[in-house]
């Protein structure tokens, strides 16, 4: 092989010459005045190369598609459809259907990369069979990693990541997360979530980085880590999507159907900017919000849509509605649909009545109810991306990426991400970090031992479930491989047999997965912790064992009855499958650097609370965070005062 290099390289170097001979006697020629030097005939003048052609632009082949389409081809485009719900594959070309999603629990069988990569490429086939052969968007969620594919590495959620306060950190993990979904097929994320959460009652707290927008705005780093410096200029670029437009994290008590009672200034001083640096670094997508403002439903709001995302901030993406965003609008289907579209709504996520929504777009277009100008708009915009994205060239997963899921690189990623977003709230007498000398050790928990908590919602399944869901390494497992086999660690879910003998107890609790509403808690006495979480605490109290709480959760709960009980408290949020990064932070290997990207209410009567608010008081402020080395990370007074204690030898 090396020869042919060398012969390939002398082949080049004398056709160099030749050029270069070739180049400098035709400069004598013309210095000449194109006589011959002998005193010839004047020499012929050469014909200059032709110059290959050029491939036509993006605008130009959107627009010849275009052209071609009828409107049925143009409506279909414009209809995503979840695979659980498609009639026949074959009606991905039937329909020229321009995406399919795998929702949250939507996977094939076998749920695996191979699995995945089959289905989707299937289903690319169908739609390269169409007149046209325009291939589909293929979609799904993944917020935290490719979540629905068993085996893909979960990293921790986005309020876990808006305490690590590490931009360069969320683009690393938006560039793993698109190489395991483009490995199986999945061209197109819905993430990340920009969106500004404003009270913790909210089922969507976990999917914001904060109370504020300036940790979400410096964090559209994950658009680059999604997409590549630009939207297919990566191996593995996947279309990012920022969600939701506008305002679901201000809606009155974190209802996610519910209203953002806003004045323009405040939804421009505290829920836009992040969509406004969203834009500014390329996304490719922007998903509407299932919440209202000021009365009025976003899939149905075409001045904050068209007036001010479009034209305003000069939004050139996609616009994608969210799950059935046409049933916000009305209850009367040709309304729904008719409202969604006018709106500027490009790509309609149904997600299953494919058939009827073409039917009914197609007569109210006719009828003159929307405009084709709007539809052309739509379908342009669409055409645009997957001719950027390269999915015309390779619309098939490329399996080489196949390697990098849940790979050693990707999880020591998510072990990184798990320490840098731990939040150290509470460390009397400097008890952490434990020493790994310490003899006895007593485990107790719900989320001691069970990885489905520790990864929450969008996890596998929509909603994400307790127990063995997905490979990884639960909090007590890296308890276990971080101390030597001289300690001993007992666990008991209940703490059980736990006596004085111990040195110390280490308490994992917190909530369940959920996600969306069914998270959504109206009653703020309900934020606190459950029956077996108080009963497991009670018993730790009663055995005089010092105790170190983990806290794993989507939110601040509510926890100052408890606290005075705990030497030391950790706000662990929802790390994922990693469990060994909390195991760091306990035994010193890391000091905690995380800040508090929301407040900790001190009462249910402060919910909601906000930093900068009037007689602001909360159990731990917005920015709080303590440290081993100093008192405090975030410059706040500390309820307690924190020892410095000296890391651990690394």
């Amino acid at each position: 092989m090396h020869g042919g290099r060398a012969a390939g390289s002398s082949r080049r170097r004398a056709s160099g010459l030749a050029t270069s001979r070739a180049a400098v006697l035709l400069a004598l020629l013309l210095a000449c005045g194109g006589k011959s030097t002998s005193g010839g005939a004047p020499a012929p003048t050469p014909t200059p190369p032709t110059p290959p052609p050029q491939a036509p632009s993006v605008a130009s082949r959107v627009a010849d598609l275009l052209a071609r389409m009828t409107l049925d081809e143009k409506l279909g485009q414009m209809a995503l459809v979840d695979r659980a719900y498609l009639d026949s594959e074959s009606d991905i070309a039937t329909y020229a259907l321009g995406g399919v999603v795998s929702g949250g629990g939507s996977t094939p069988d076998p749920n695996t990369p191979a699995g995945w990569a089959d289905m989707i490429d299937g289903f690319q086939r169908q739609a390269l069979s169409s007149r046209l052969e325009i291939p589909i968007l293929y979609g799904s969620d993944g917020v935290h990693g490719h979540g629905n594919l068993y085996g893909a590495t979960v990293f921790p959620h986005n309020i876990g990541l808006g305490a690590a306060r590490d931009p360069e950190l969320v683009q690393e993990i938006a560039r793993a997360t698109a190489e395991e979904m483009a490995g199986t097929g999945v061209r197109w994320n819905f993430a990340p979530s920009v969106s500004v959460v404003r009270d913790e009652r909210s089922g969507r707290t976990f999917e914001s980085f904060g109370e504020l927008p300036e940790i979400a705005a410096s964090y559209v780093t994950f658009v680059a880590g999604a997409q590549g410096a630009a939207l297919g200029s990566a191996p593995a670029s996947v279309l990012a999507t920022a969600k939701h437009w506008i305002a679901d994290g201000g809606t009155t008590a974190g209802k996610q159907f519910g209203n953002a009672p806003l004045t323009d200034a405040e939804l421009r001083a505290i829920h836009m900017p992040p969509f406004q640096a969203a834009i500014a670094a390329g996304v490719g997508s922007i998903m509407i919000a299932h919440s209202s403002v000021d009365g009025v439903e976003m899939h149905a709001n075409a001045h904050l849509v068209t007036d001010v995302l479009k034209r305003e901030l000069g939004f050139t993406g996609v616009v994608v509605s969210d799950w059935g965003g046409i049933g916000d609008v009305s209850s009367d289907y040709a309304t729904g649909v008719r409202g969604v579209v006018n709106a500027g709504i490009d790509l309609v996520m149904l997600p299953y009545d494919y058939k009827d929504f073409i039917s009914t777009m197609r007569a109210e277009v006719e009828a003159g109810r929307v405009p084709l100008s709007r539809i052309d708009d739509a379908v342009t915009r669409i055409l645009t991306k997957k001719l950027e994205l390269g999915l015309f060239e390779q619309p098939f997963a490329d399996r080489s990426l196949q390697g990098t899921i849940g790979s050693a690189a990707h999880r020591a990623l998510g072990r990184r991400a798990v320490r840098e977003s731990l939040v150290l709230l509470k460390n009397d007498g400097g008890i952490l970090p434990l020493a790994k000398s310490t003899t006895r050790i007593f485990v107790a928990g719900k989320s001691a031992d069970d990885i489905g908590n520790q990864a929450g919602g969008w996890t596998i399944h929509w909603q994400g479930g307790s127990g063995d869901l997905i490979p990884g390494t639960t909090i007590l497992q890296a308890i276990r491989a971080a101390v030597p086999t001289t300690t001993t660690v007992t666990y008991d879910r209940h703490a059980n047999g736990i006596g004085p003998s111990y040195a110390v107890a280490i308490v994992v609790v917190g909530e369940t997965p959920y996600a969306e509403w069914y998270g959504d808690r109206a009653d703020p006495t309900s934020l606190g912790l459950d029956d077996e979480d108080q009963a497991t605490l009670a018993a730790v109290k009663r055995s005089g064992v010092p105790t170190v709480v983990v806290l794993v959760s989507g939110r601040p709960l509510l926890v100052s009855d408890q606290l005075t009980d705990w030497r030391a408290f950790v706000a662990a949020w929802l790390p994922g499958s990693e469990g060994e990064g909390v195991a760091d932070v306990l035994f010193g290997d890391y000091a905690p650097t995380g800040k508090l990207p929301i407040s900790w209410p001190r009462s249910a009567a402060q919910i909601p609370i906000h930093s900068g608010d009037p007689a602001y008081d909360p159990l731990f402020p917005y920015g709080f965070g303590l440290t081993y080395r100093t008192a405090l990370a975030a410059g706040v007074p500390s309820p307690r005062p924190a020892l410095a204690v000296p890391l651990a030898p690394r």
